[in-house]
């Protein structure tokens, strides 16, 4: 006789959290979901998405959110700057870059900025991290620098050139990066003159 395994476990065996469409695909109804998050064994983070309610909180639940619910989603500009350090700035919603032919994401909580990205563009410089258990994907600190410049009108050069000047104080600073970047990106004679005056 076969043993069909607990919903906790199949939750567990796929790191604790599930889509809704994911779970489905493991065997468990929507009335299993319903009936597990009025018990308080599963807590639901946003439409579509549930983790069990004993895990340890987890360290970064907007990107672990977002990436759960977007997984070739790329983590963006403040939130990627953010991430690795090189901003003042607190970022007050998610900003995600996809490919320019994608359905654009849209969430209850967290709040998404998401940026339309050219193919090469969206594909250079992508990072993965594991938070949690959950693969999240960021721009490298040089992408997200010339993604800062790109959208300079947008999220405003005070912010770009503060960017600049923390990554400039790392010990790990590479112009030929940032250029290399620039070109696929497009904005290699804006950044040029601002790579001159730091160097």
């Amino acid at each position: 006789m076969l043993k069909t395994a607990r919903p906790e476990d199949i939750f567990r065996a796929h790191g604790g959290q599930l889509r809704m469409i994911e779970a489905i695909r493991h065997g468990l109804s929507r009335y299993t979901l319903y009936a597990l998050k009025e018990r308080g064994t599963i807590e639901q983070i946003s439409r579509g998405l549930y983790r069990l309610a004993d895990l340890p909180p987890i360290g970064n639940p907007d990107l672990v959110t977002v990436s759960l619910r977007y997984p070739h989603a790329v983590i963006c500009l403040i939130s990627a700057l953010s991430w690795h350090g090189i901003t003042t700035q607190i970022p007050h919603a998610v900003s995600v870059a996809v490919p320019r032919d994608a359905r654009l994401p849209a969430l209850d909580h967290p709040p998404i900025l998401a940026h339309r990205f050219s193919d090469a563009s969206f594909k250079a410089g992508i990072e993965r991290h594991d938070i949690d258990g959950v693969p999240v994907r960021i721009y490298d600190a040089e992408k997200s620098i010339v993604d800062s410049f790109k959208f300079r009108n947008r999220i405003g050069m005070d912010v770009v050139l503060e960017a600049l000047q923390l990554y400039r104080q790392r010990k790990r600073f590479d112009s030929g990066k940032l250029l290399k970047y620039a070109k696929v990106c497009r904005v290699e004679n804006v950044m040029r003159p601002y790579l001159e005056a730091i160097s």
